[in-house]
């Protein structure tokens, strides 16, 4: 790839480009422009858009000017656009730059700019004023950078909500004596999530501090021996009401579990406790819920309740007013040979019976049927969940996980996790976590411990 110099520019010979948009086009146009509505959802939040606003051929034609025409070391100083019409996936625009002016002083061109549809019609018309370039560049064609554009960014929505809103949580975090899950507490105490109280070794905790540049001053210290002791004395805070959740640290998953579900001093309630992952996939348009991934290994059909009721109750304190459940199995029709099936028909009856509330819920679903509506339109399903769902109920604890998993390492979905049915919200962090889904984690937990305390707060008042 070489640039034109102002001397190599030759007056009303126009260089024109065309390409058919895919939609990674349309997306990366609109993402460019700042246009994010116009993409993000079709108007009812169903399906990706397949159209542009024709204000975003600006940035191509600003793109093709700094990349190819005139090129590196290019300087636009005055541009001036009119707009008509929208870029649409599958149509082959066609982009034209024609200089017409020159103006040796200022080593400026003019250069009139139009993108036109199939049918000839102009959807961008107008001229930009560039300074350009005075030396030759040569740049080897390089490989094209892929980028994932997030349909709803709803993990930095549920941060930036969470953090406006009320205050603090009261959290303690457990054995946080390694960097990641230090560092992870005191940046959600940062953007304003939780109000952290550190449960471990003080020593320890101190050690990891100060290596990590972090300053504890502002933060309670609990201290205790060993990590066990940690796991049953933060319990002993949410029992109190000194904390209102708690977060993992550098302890094994089993022990601070072990504590939370102890019959004697631990956090129980009358529902089974359960794990939501709370998905970001790019591909989905959507925040997509999968339970249960982590907790139940092989849940009956009445284990199965307590987890959709828990994830419904999540779903609306998130925001999601009436959400959507797909219970998944290999099949979307009742076979007594698979119990999955069974129990995805038990489920919707014990919904129509009122058994469990809060949302619409549909059952047995394969996956593609749960998260695709064209995947659904052809087997004839007909359901307001079918391709719209919410959550996704899983038949056991392996499939939820090479579900979240899956959709986590392949499709590139961000994540936040919070554990449910206990007297508090509980946060699992995994090493793997990067500090956007320990905050993400966070801001879900305080969402969460807000919706509970009001809800409580309603209850006594009835009562």
């Amino acid at each position: 790839m070489r640039n034109l110099t102002f001397d190599e520019i030759e007056i009303g010979r126009p260089r024109a480009i065309s390409r058919m948009l895919s939609r990674p086009d349309i997306e990366a146009l609109a993402f460019a422009a700042g246009t994010f509505d116009a993409f993000a959802l079709n108007g009812n939040g169903d399906r990706p858009a397949e159209s542009v606003q024709a204000v975003s051929a600006a940035t191509l034609i600003i793109h093709l000017i700094n990349r190819q025409f005139p090129g590196a070391g290019s300087v636009v100083v005055e541009e001036s656009f009119a707009f008509d019409g929208e870029l649409k996936t599958g149509e082959t625009i066609v982009a034209t730059l024609t200089p017409v002016a020159k103006d040796g002083a200022r080593r400026a061109v003019t250069i009139e700019c139009a993108v036109a549809d199939p049918a000839g019609r102009k959807l961008l018309d107008g001229r930009v004023v560039v300074i350009a370039p005075s030396v030759g560049v040569e740049q080897p064609e390089s490989a094209p950078t892929e980028v994932i554009f997030r349909r709803t960014d709803a993990l930095g929505r549920l941060i930036q909500r969470a953090a406006a809103q009320g205050a603090p949580v009261p959290t303690a975090i457990v054995h946080p004596c390694d960097r990641d899950s230090l560092l992870g507490a005191i940046e959600a105490a940062r953007h304003g999530l939780i109000a952290p109280v550190l449960v471990g070794p003080e020593a320890r905790i101190r050690a990891t501090a100060q290596a990590a540049e972090v300053d504890l001053a502002p933060y309670r210290i609990e201290g205790v021996e060993h990590s066990h002791a940690a796991a049953a004395r933060a319990v002993a805070l949410a029992h109190s009401g000194e904390v209102a959740a708690l977060m993992k640290g550098s302890l094994h998953t089993d022990e601070l579990m072990g504590a939370v579900v102890a019959r004697d001093g631990g956090l129980r309630t009358s529902r089974r406790i359960s794990h939501v992952f709370l998905l970001d996939v790019p591909a989905y348009p959507r925040l997509l819920l999968v339970t249960d991934a982590a907790v139940n290994v092989a849940p009956d059909v009445a284990t199965k309740a307590d987890i959709l009721q828990n994830a419904f109750d999540l779903a609306r304190a998130i925001g999601i007013d009436e959400p959507k459940a797909a219970v998944l199995a290999a099949v979307e029709t009742v076979n007594p040979a698979m119990a999955a099936t069974v129990d995805a028909a038990m489920l919707c009856k014990m919904v129509d019976r009122g058994q469990i509330s809060g949302g619409l819920v549909d059952g047995p679903l394969a996956f593609d049927n749960a998260i695709s509506e064209e995947a659904a339109r052809i087997k004839g399903i007909v359901s307001p969940v079918a391709g719209r769902a919410d959550i996704l109920l899983a038949p056991d604890l392996e499939a939820g996980n090479m579900v979240a998993k899956q959709l986590q390492y392949l499709a590139g979905a961000d994540s936040a996790g919070i554990v449910l049915g206990a007297r508090v919200p509980i946060v699992l962090t995994s090493r793997a976590d990067s500090v956007r889904n320990r905050l993400a984690s966070a801001a879900v937990m305080k969402l969460l411990a807000q919706a509970q305390r009001a809800a409580a707060a309603a209850k006594a008042a009835g009562g």
